[in-house]
C-alpha cells in the first residue's frame, strides 16, 4: 500500500472536509467518488499510480471523514462543486487530471466547464450527461436506508443482495473487499455504511429527477485527452449516450466492460490498461 497524508479543508458553510494526499511528481490527479462512496474507493488506483502522480482522493461532505451537513438540502451537485472548488483553490492546483465515478464524474464535468484551462485530462467512470431513469430509480431504492451488521461477512452478503446484478461474477472475497470500501466499523463494534443517511433527502424533493441539459458541459472536454469507462450492464449510462459522447469528443476513448454494471471499480485489467493509455496521452500532449 502506498503511503498518504490526511488533508482537510473548509467549506463555505463551515464544514471540515477530508481528503487523502498521495505524493507524486507527475500532474496531480483529483479523484472524486460516487454518491455513497469515499476515498477508499480510489485506494487501489492510488496504490498503483502514487509516485508517478500526486493523487488527491476527495471525500464529499457527509462521507468518510468529512463532516456531515446539518442541512440535507446542501447534498446537491452545486454545493459539492463549491466544496471541491474550494479545495482546488486551497491547494493552488494550476493544472490537474480529473478521475470521477458516477456523481464524481458529473462533478468532474462541472469542474472542467468552470476551469477549462486547468484540466489536463479526464476519466469519466460510467456517467454522462444523461442519467437513465431506471438506474436513478434503483439508486433511490437503497440510498439513505441505514443498515447495521454484526460482522463484515454480514455486510458483504447484504451488498451482494442489493448490488448483485451489477457484479454477477463477484466472489465472496470481492464482496468483502467492497464492504470494507463502503462501510466502517463503529465504536460499538457494528458495521455501518460510511455516509450520512441524509444525502438521500434531495432525491425525495419535488425537483428530484428533474431533467437538466448537461450536454453543453462536454464542450470544455473537446480539446483534452479523455476516457469513458462504461459497465456493459450499466443502467445509469446507456449505450446511446456513450455513443453520442464519443461522437462529440474527438479525444475520447470509450471502453465497455462486459459483465459489470454501475460502476466499474477502476482496477479491472481493462480499466487499468485504459487508464495507463490516458495518462500516456496526457504526458504526450503536455
Amino acid at each position: 500500500m502506498a503511503a498518504w497524508e490526511d488533508g482537510y479543508w473548509w467549506s463555505k458553510d463551515g464544514l471540515r472536509l477530508h481528503y487523502r494526499d498521495y505524493a507524486g511528481s507527475g500532474i496531480p490527479i483529483l479523484c472524486i467518488p460516487g454518491l455513497t462512496r469515499n476515498a477508499r474507493d480510489f485506494a487501489a488506483v492510488a496504490d498503483r499510480l502514487a509516485g508517478r502522480h500526486r493523487l488527491i482522493l476527495v471525500e464529499l461532505r457527509g462521507r468518510g471523514e468529512s463532516a456531515a451537513s446539518k442541512d440535507p438540502a446542501s447534498y446537491v451537485p452545486p454545493v459539492y462543486l463549491q466544496d471541491v472548488q474550494a479545495l482546488i483553490d486551497d491547494l493552488a492546483l494550476d493544472r490537474f487530471i480529473l478521475f470521477g465515478t458516477s456523481l464524481g464524474g458529473l462533478l468532474s464535468m462541472l469542474i472542467a466547464a468552470t476551469n477549462p484551462t486547468k484540466i489536463a485530462g479526464i476519466l469519466l467512470n460510467d456517467i454522462g450527461p444523461v442519467i437513465e431513469a431506471k438506474g436513478l430509480q434503483r439508486i433511490r431504492t437503497y440510498v439513505g436506508k441505514s443498515g447495521s451488521y454484526p460482522t463484515w461477512l454480514h455486510a458483504a452478503r447484504s451488498l451482494a443482495e442489493s448490488q448483485g446484478p451489477n457484479y454477477p461474477d463477484y466472489t465472496l472475497e470481492q464482496w468483502l473487499e467492497m464492504a470494507k470500501r463502503l462501510c466502517r466499523l463503529t465504536s460499538a463494534g457494528r458495521i455501518v455504511h460510511d455516509y450520512d443517511m441524509s444525502i438521500a433527502e434531495p432525491f425525495r424533493g419535488p425537483d428530484a429527477g428533474e431533467a437538466i441539459d448537461l450536454w453543453p458541459m462536454l464542450e470544455a472536454l473537446k480539446p483534452i485527452p479523455a476516457l469513458l469507462l462504461r459497465g456493459g450492464l450499466s443502467d445509469v449510462l446507456s449505450d446511446a449516450t456513450a455513443t453520442r459522447m464519443t461522437d462529440t469528443l474527438p479525444m475520447l476513448e470509450r471502453i465497455d466492460l462486459p459483465r459489470i454494471g454501475h460502476a466499474p471499480t477502476l482496477f479491472e485489467p481493462e480499466s487499468t490498461a485504459a487508464i495507463d493509455r490516458l495518462l500516456a496521452r496526457i504526458d504526450s500532449s503536455s
